[in-house]
């Protein structure tokens, strides 16, 4: 990642956006229209869509409207999501032939890699990040009859604890699999000293709103991306 001024761009290859797009937090010295093409270029040379995260938080005020003004369109609404934890949240109860295990990082990303049917560049990348994290982390792989059915982790900074990869497959959800995988790791958080928590949800994802609903997680902010048209959903 680059620190250009006071915007952050993320350029890891992997499939989350967050990790490959525009994060313009802070103030700026540099004329706009220049930074935009700076970006550009700087996504270009990595053979990476140009994504901006587009928060309550962004800096420039008319940023959107410029990016709205050279053909960027929103896309990809995001709820993000918080809850304190004042108590370890209770584990369901599970068949005998559910297991949740705790693996290192190259297995967990092989399992999120096939949930996802990610490509090897997307791998690696997702593998990097999480071996290059300052943070404490643990990851959840839920198997039933011996298959990955459900992924998450959770990363531990202070007192607040993010949850990361909650990934179902297809044929195995509304079973409670993400509600298991996701109790074990907030409870393994607040063990490690974790009073809250957060993640991030697709607004569109109906059935796991519900499910983090259950742990108490509720909305704080929501944000959304903006990209070329061709590029928004990629």
């Amino acid at each position: 990642q680059l620190f250009y001024d006071g915007w952050l761009l993320k350029v890891s290859p992997g499939v989350a956006k967050r990790g490959r797009s525009v994060n313009a937090h802070f103030g700026s010295s540099l004329p706009l229209a220049g930074k935009l093409a700076y970006c550009e270029n700087t996504y270009a040379r990595h053979g990476l869509p140009t994504l901006f995260r587009i928060t309550p938080f962004v800096q420039p005020a008319d940023l959107e409207a410029a990016l709205a003004a050279r053909g960027y369109e929103a896309f990809g609404e995001t709820l993000v999501q918080a809850v304190a934890l004042e108590r370890p949240p209770a584990l369901p109860e599970r068949d005998d032939a559910v297991e949740v295990e705790a693996p290192d990082t190259p297995v967990f990303v092989d399992a999120v890699g096939d949930l996802r049917g990610s490509t090897p560049g997307q791998r690696e990348a997702h593998r990097e990040r999480l071996m290059n994290s300052p943070l404490g982390k643990r990851y959840a792989v839920v198997r039933a009859g011996g298959r990955v059915v459900c992924t998450a982790q959770i990363a531990v900074d202070g007192e607040l604890a993010g949850l990361f990869d909650v990934i179902t497959a297809p044929a195995a959800r509304r079973q409670g699999y993400a509600t298991l995988a996701c109790a074990s790791l907030l409870s393994w958080a607040w063990q490690h000293g974790a009073h809250g928590a957060y993640l991030q949800v697709s607004a569109d994802n109906a059935p796991a709103i519900g499910s983090y609903r259950r742990f108490g997680f509720a909305t704080v902010y929501t944000y959304h991306y903006r990209g070329r048209p061709g590029q928004c959903a990629c």
